[in-house]
């Protein structure tokens, strides 16, 4: 790849970190951009729970966005470790795209990030998203106190949801990186392995179906993924993780009904992301306040040693 760099001088790329409350949309702009899921979205907030890296490759530029955890308050060792990786991002980017809800007014929230941001020499744009939710004549009025609390590089209003100004915000952000090597094969729209992906379009699906008590409590465990030999269907089996009995009862649902819905959703997306046809078989097991241990943490996924 270097190069390739080298004979094309011009060649710009880098690293964007996405950063904002939850459910300000970085899910939904990821994908966006990318033009796939890689990440999943809800509208439970602090979904994304990992650093999420999607690359968009054009013929002049590379981009490679990180789509980080919602920052807020946390309550137990998985917040702390979701708050690491989200400010860790802001110190190894070479741009920082502050995502605010233009339906939000400015809060404790956006005033805990902007203090994170004056001690981070990165260039950041203020990205107001779900413009399409507000009236056009309340957009400047948000624009102006954007202005008075921090010296933006760039401010750029967008609906990630409706693709409005995705364009235009892209245009910008290749103008602010620099020149650099093409770190990803043209081909490539992320760094997670497919069974990260996997296990995260399953605890979608089981956000999007289940009551507020549960959403924070899921984590999924692929336990085994394979394509039987001579057959042209790929086997997944995976483990609903919550941390109390209720809970389990909950997303087994009456006859297993809740269990059978997240699956019935969930395989449609794994097959489009495998391009085959999919058995997949869930679990669910209760693992008693993991959201506090670090073994079970690192178990799952959450490797703070990586951050």
């Amino acid at each position: 790849m270097l190069n390739n760099w080298n004979e094309n001088k011009g060649y710009k790329s880098g690293f964007i970190s996405i950063i904002g409350r939850p459910n300000v949309g970085k899910s939904t702009f990821l994908n966006r951009v990318i033009g796939q899921k890689i990440a999943i979205m809800s509208d439970k907030p602090q979904t994304t729970r990992n650093k999420i890296q999607g690359v968009l490759t054009l013929d002049d530029t590379q981009m490679v966005f990180i789509d980080t955890p919602g920052i807020h308050k946390p309550k137990h060792k998985l917040g702390d470790f979701m708050m690491k990786v989200a400010q860790n991002t802001l110190k190894e980017v070479d741009l920082v795209l502050f995502m605010v809800n233009a339906e939000e007014g400015f809060g404790r929230g956006e005033e805990f990030i902007l203090e994170k941001f004056q001690t981070v020499n990165t260039p950041i744009f203020l990205v107001i998203n779900k413009i399409d939710q507000i009236h056009p004549d309340n957009l400047l009025p948000i624009i102006e106190s954007y202005k008075e609390k921090y010296p933006f590089k760039e401010i750029v209003p967008i609906s990630a949801l409706e693709g409005n100004n995705v364009e235009r915000l892209l245009e910008q952000i290749k103008t602010y990186l620099p020149e650099g090597p093409q770190y990803y094969p043209a081909d490539q729209v992320t760094d997670h392995p497919e069974r990260f992906i996997i296990t995260e379009l399953i605890r979608e699906k089981a956000l999007h179906l289940t009551r507020e008590e549960i959403p924070h409590s899921i984590a999924v465990v692929l336990d085994k993924i394979e394509r039987p030999a001579g057959k042209d269907i790929i086997n997944v089996m995976a483990t609903v993780i919550v941390e109390r009995d209720s809970q389990k009862g909950i997303i087994i649902g009456k006859q297993g009904s809740m269990l059978k819905e997240i699956g019935k959703r969930a395989r449609v997306d794994i097959e489009n992301l495998l391009g085959s046809k999919v058995f997949l078989e869930l679990w669910v097991k209760v693992q008693k306040d993991w959201r506090n241990k670090m073994s079970q943490l690192r178990d799952f996924g959450f490797n703070e040693d990586e951050y």
